[in-house]
C-alpha cells in the first residue's frame, strides 16, 4: 500500500562510493579538454576536423563513465513537512516592556503570541522550545497562561549558544530552519562568527527602550577577605534620554535582626559616593571593608532621578564569601592563671593569629607607690579598643575577669552590640567569671549562651568539687568537637570544679553538663554551651583548667594534643570555618546553577555535605528586610525535607520574593526533625527581581542580525512574521534501490577504446 504523497523515481546517479567533489572536478576537466581541442582544431585548417571532434567526444564520454561508473537509482519517496524549532526566550530581560513605555506589554506577552502564530503558520512539524541558562525544553506555552510575567520570564540569562549547539547535535533528525524569538539580549559567541548546519531566523522583540537608570554591574577587584579594603567598581548607565546628572550611590552590608527586633533596620552603611553620568554612562569606585568572614549580603543602590521607569535595577544584592587571611583575637584575662597562661601561649604560638591582650597584671588594691601617669610610657587605648577598634576583631575571649574593678563594665553594652552584629565571644570560667565578675543582668548576659545567676545571700559562684563532664547527644555529634574526639576519644578528664550557671539561653546548645549540678529547673548544669546570637557565635565555658588537655597525666595519653584540638575547634566554629559546619547550602534558582530570581521557583542548594546516607533537612528562613513580595511570592519560614543522600542536593522551595534572607540549616537522622539551634549551619541568600539581566534594558536586535547574517537566515519584526522564508519539505526514502549500468571493467575497456581511436583519428589528420 502506498503511503500518502508517495512518489516514484528514477534517477542515474554516480558510484556512491565516490567522495562528493570527484563528479564535479571529473566534469570540468572534461569541459577544459573538449574547449583546448576545440581551439586547436581552430588553428589546424588542414585536419579533418570532424572525425577528430566526433572521437573526442566519445572518448571524453568514455573516459567520464569510467571515473563516475554511472548507477540506476530507483526509490520510493515520501515528502515529508520540514522539521522547524522554534525557540522562545524565556530569560529575565524578556519579562520587561515590548516598547519604551514602562507600562507596555511584556516581551515575553509578545513572544509567546509569535510563537502560536508560528506554530500556525509554519505548519508541518513545529517544535516551540523554551531557552534560558541550560538545555532548551518544551515551551509550556498553554500551561503558561495565567501565570505572572516574572513566573514565564524566570531564567537568570539566555545561552542562545548552548541552546543551538544542543540543537544540532541531534542528528536523528535535524531542523530545516531555527526561529528565534527574543529580544537580542543573548550569548551568542560563536554563533556570530561561524556558520550553524541550518538557518537561523529571528524575531526581534521589543523596538524601544524605557527612560532608566540603572546599575550595570558592580565587579569586585580582587577576593574579599576580612578586614582588608574592597574596592567595588559600579558602572552606571542611563538610557532612553533620561537626564541624570550627579547621582548618589551608597554601599550597606545586610544583617540578620536581633530577637524582638522585628521592622528594624539591620543594614549597615559600608560607603557612598556620588557618580557623575556623562554620555549615558558612569563608573565609580567605592572602597568597602567587611569585617566577618563567611557569607555576607551587601546591597549596593542609587538615588535614580524622578522619571526612572525600572526602579528595580537602582538596586542590586550580591551575596559575597569573605575569606579570613588572619584571625584577629582580643583576649581578655585576670590573674594569670595556669589556664591563662596555657591558652594566651597557645595563641601566640599559631602564625596565623593576631592576638591583643588585655591583661591586668595589678589590682586596685596594689600599692606601687607611684602615680598611674608613671605606670607606663604610653596610656593604654581602652576606649578606643571598645568603640573604635572592637568591629575588626573576629573573636574576644574573656578570661577569668572581674569586669567592675578593672573599668570593662562600661564597655560591656559595645561587646554585645559586637556579637549581635556578626563578632564571636568565648566567655571562660574562673574565680572572677561569670556571676563572680559581675556580669549577672548585664548586656553581655544577654549575648551568653547560658543564664549568669545573682548571687545571693551565701550563694557561691563555683562549685569546687571534682568532676568529670557528661557529653550530652549533641556534644557527640557536633562537628565542633571532632577534633577533640579524634585526639582523645570519648573520655574527658577531672576537672576541679566549675562556675554556676543558669539555665540554657534561648538558641543555646549544651555539650557538655555537670554529672550532679542541676539548674533551677533542674536540668543538667551546662558546663560547655554554644549558641548564635543575633548575626554573631557565642560560647561559654564554665572552667578555668582546660590546661589539663595539655599538660598532666591524662594530657600524656595524647602527648597534649587535647588543648590545641579543643580550642582550635572552638574558634573554628566562632569563625564559621566550613569544616565545622555541619551543611552548606545556598539559594538558588530551581534548577540550582543559576542566582535565585524573585518571582521565579527558587530551591535550597547543598554543597559540600558530610551527607552519605539518608538524612532529615530541617531549614529556616528568615528576611533580613522586609521583602519586596508581589502576590504569590513568598519563601516557606520552616522546610523539613527527608534527603536521599545523593549530591548534589536540590530542594525545591516556592515563589521567591526579592531580598536578602538568614538560611538557617541543620542536618539529623533520617525520621528525626534536627533542632535548628546553635549547631545549625547559618548563612545569607539573596534573591534580584532584575538580576544582570534588568541591568541594561535595552533590546539588541544587532546581535541576532548578526546570528542570521552568518547562517544565512533573516530577522523581522512580530508583525513580519508573513516574510519569514519556509523551509522546504523533507524526502524520505521508503524504498531504494541502487544497480550498475556497466561492470567496472566494461566502463574501463570502453574508454580504452574510446582514447585509442581518437589517438588514432589525430594521427590521421596530422594533429601531434
Amino acid at each position: 500500500m502506498s503511503a500518502p504523497g508517495e512518489t516514484l523515481r528514477t534517477a542515474l546517479i554516480p558510484a556512491e562510493d565516490l567522495p562528493s567533489w570527484l563528479p564535479w572536478t571529473a566534469a570540468a576537466i572534461v569541459v577544459l579538454g573538449l574547449v583546448l581541442l576545440v581551439v586547436e582544431l581552430g588553428r589546424a585548417r588542414e585536419a579533418r576536423r570532424g572525425r577528430v571532434a566526433v572521437t573526442a567526444l566519445l572518448a571524453a564520454a568514455a573516459l567520464l563513465g569510467a571515473v563516475l561508473r554511472p548507477q540506476r537509482l530507483r526509490a520510493r519517496e515520501v515528502s515529508l513537512a520540514p522539521r522547524v524549532v522554534v525557540l522562545v526566550d524565556r530569560s529575565r530581560s524578556m519579562a520587561l516592556a515590548a516598547n519604551d513605555r514602562a507600562d507596555g506589554e511584556a516581551r515575553i506577552d509578545v513572544a509567546e503570541r509569535v510563537a502560536r502564530e508560528l506554530r500556525g503558520r509554519l505548519g508541518g512539524r513545529v517544535e516551540v522550545l523554551s531557552f534560558g541558562a541550560g538545555t532548551p525544553r518544551p515551551d509550556p506555552l498553554e500551561e503558561a497562561k495565567g501565570k505572572s510575567v516574572l513566573a514565564r520570564a524566570g531564567q537568570a540569562s539566555s545561552d542562545l549558544r548552548g541552546a543551538i549547539a544542543s540543537i544540532a547535535e541531534r542528528h536523528d533528525d535535524p531542523p530545516a530552519a531555527v526561529v528565534v524569538v527574543s529580544d537580542g539580549r543573548v550569548e551568542a559567541g560563536e554563533l556570530a562568527e561561524h556558520r550553524a548546519p541550518f538557518p537561523i531566523h529571528a524575531v526581534a522583540i521589543g523596538d524601544g527602550s524605557p527612560k532608566d537608570a540603572s546599575i550595570r554591574a558592580v565587579k569586585l577587584a580582587g577576593a574579599a577577605v576580612a578586614h582588608q579594603p574592597l574596592p567595588l567598581r559600579i558602572e552606571i548607565a542611563c538610557t532612553g534620554g533620561l537626564s541624570c546628572g550627579e547621582l548618589t550611590v551608597t554601599v550597606r552590608e545586610l544583617r540578620e535582626r536581633e530577637a524582638g527586633a522585628v521592622g528594624a533596620d539591620t543594614s549597615a552603611v559600608l560607603a557612598s559616593g556620588t557618580a557623575t553620568v556623562r554620555d549615558g554612562s558612569a563608573t565609580i569606585e567605592l572602597p568597602i571593608t567587611l569585617e566577618r568572614a563567611g557569607t555576607r549580603a551587601i546591597e549596593v543602590a542609587l538615588a535614580a532621578p524622578k522619571d526612572d521607569a525600572i526602579p528595580d535595577d537602582d538596586r542590586r544584592l550580591l551575596s559575597i564569601d569573605v575569606a579570613r587571611e588572619r584571625v584577629r583575637v582580643l583576649h581578655i584575662a585576670g590573674r594569670p592563671s595556669y589556664d591563662v597562661r596555657a591558652l594566651r601561649t597557645w595563641l601566640k604560638s599559631d602564625a596565623a593569629m593576631d592576638v591583643v591582650s588585655f591583661f591586668i597584671l595589678r589590682t586596685p588594691g596594689d600599692d606601687v607607690n607611684a602615680p598611674d601617669d608613671e605606670l607606663a610610657l604610653i596610656p593604654f587605648p581602652v576606649r578606643e579598643l571598645f568603640t573604635e577598634y572592637l568591629p575588626t576583631f573576629d573573636a574576644v575571649i574573656i578570661q577569668d575577669f572581674d569586669a567592675e574593678p578593672y573599668g570593662l563594665t562600661p564597655h560591656l553594652p559595645a561587646i554585645a552590640r559586637y556579637v549581635e552584629h556578626g563578632g564571636g565571644l568565648v566567655h571562660i570560667g574562673g574565680q572572677n567569671a561569670f556571676s563572680a565578675g559581675g556580669y549577672a543582668g548585664s548586656p553581655l548576659a544577654r549575648v551568653t549562651p547560658v543564664q549568669i545567676p545573682k548571687l545571693t545571700g551565701e550563694q557561691q559562684p563555683a562549685d569546687t568539687t571534682s568532676f568529670v563532664p557528661v557529653e550530652t547527644a549533641a556534644g557527640r555529634g557536633a562537628t565542633i568537637l571532632q577534633d577533640l574526639h579524634a585526639v582523645i576519644g570519648d573520655e574527658l578528664p577531672e576537672f576541679p570544679g566549675a562556675n554556676i550557671l543558669g539555665d540554657l539561653q534561648r538558641g543555646g546548645v549544651a555539650l557538655w553538663v555537670h554529672p550532679k549540678r542541676t539548674t533551677p529547673s533542674g536540668q543538667p548544669m551546662p558546663v560547655l554551651s554554644i549558641g548564635d546570637v543575633g548575626d554573631g557565635r557565642s560560647i561559654a565555658l564554665g572552667l578555668d583548667s582546660t590546661h589539663l588537655l595539655a599538660f598532666s597525666p591524662f594530657a600524656a595519653k595524647s602527648n597534649g594534643r587535647g588543648f590545641d584540638a579543643l580550642f582550635r575547634g572552638l574558634l573554628g566554629w566562632l569563625m564559621r570555618d566550613p569544616r565545622y559546619e555541619p551543611v552548606r547550602g545556598h539559594l538558588v534558582h530551581a534548577d540550582g546553577s543559576s542566582p535565585c530570581l524573585a518571582g521565579a521557583e527558587a530551591a535550597l542548594r547543598l554543597d559540600a555535605s558530610p551527607i552519605v546516607g539518608p538524612s532529615h533537612l530541617r531549614a529556616a528562613i528568615t528576611p533580613l528586610e522586609p521583602p519586596r513580595a508581589q502576590a504569590g511570592e513568598a519563601l516557606p519560614d520552616t522546610v523539613d525535607r527527608e534527603l536521599d543522600g545523593k549530591p548534589p542536593l536540590i530542594v525545591p522551595l516556592s515563589i521567591a520574593p526579592a531580598g536578602s534572607f538568614a538560611l538557617r540549616l541543620a542536618v539529623g537522622e533520617k525520621g528525626a526533625s534536627p533542632s535548628l539551634g546553635a549547631l545549625a549551619t547559618r548563612t545569607l541568600g539573596v534573591c534580584e527581581r532584575g538580576g544582570d539581566e534588568w541591568a541594561d534594558p535595552r533590546p539588541d536586535r544587532a546581535t541576532l542580525e548578526k546570528v542570521a547574517r552568518v547562517s544565512g537566515g533573516k530577522v523581522v519584526a512580530p508583525s513580519e512574521l508573513a516574510s519569514l522564508p519556509t523551509p522546504r519539505a523533507a524526502i524520505v526514502a521508503l524504498e531504494r534501490s541502487v544497480a550498475p549500468l556497466l561492470p567496472t571493467w566494461a566502463w574501463a575497456a570502453l574508454a580504452a577504446i574510446a582514447m585509442s581511436a581518437h589517438w588514432f583519428s589525430r594521427r590521421r589528420s596530422g594533429l601531434a
